[in-house]
């Protein structure tokens, strides 16, 4: 089996496939300008960085925030609440590398994150739950009561007093 290495560069605007202009679109409307940052290209080197990617939703009764954290420990993931400010952060650790190690690929990223979210007003901060399971971290954040939605019910002609004989 050969192994063959691949160079960051191809998955890049710019690839070496010929001058077809819907080939040349496609990689044109696939490019992230934004991934190089993401990526944290420093001169020339590239520093690796983690960056979970999140989920958050609003049920009737909650707010879900979902993160892939594979590879960290619940003692690696700090969760704060200030007012209405959610902060989740860790840390991802570096496996050690020994010097007689040869590298093929090195595509996993390690370090440190932190993300902060606004949630409106109307939380229960004293019932937010967080689990991490299976390298996904899953808080929930509930609503009050009182901020919940409820039904209101529609009443037609009479119902509501008594019909008079």
């Amino acid at each position: 089996m050969a192994i063959i290495r691949r160079n960051d560069t191809d998955r890049g605007l710019v690839r070496n496939r010929g001058l077809d202009p819907f080939e040349m679109m496609q990689d044109l409307l696939r490019w992230d300008p934004f991934r190089e940052l993401s990526r944290g290209v420093v001169g020339g080197t590239e520093a690796v960085s983690f960056i979970p990617a999140f989920e958050v939703k609003e049920t009737k009764d909650s707010y879900v925030f979902k993160a892939d954290l594979p590879g960290i420990k619940e003692d690696g993931v700090d969760i704060s609440l200030t007012g209405n400010r959610l902060t989740i952060s860790g840390q991802r650790q570096e496996e050690r590398k020994d010097e007689g190690d040869r590298h093929f690929v090195y595509e996993r990223s390690f370090g440190s994150f932190s993300r902060s979210f606004t949630l409106p007003e109307g939380i229960d901060v004293d019932h937010v739950q967080a689990e991490l399971k299976d390298g996904v971290l899953n808080v929930v954040v509930p609503k009050k009561p009182e901020v919940q939605p409820k039904r209101i019910l529609v009443k037609g002609p009479g119902e509501g007093e008594k019909a008079k004989a």
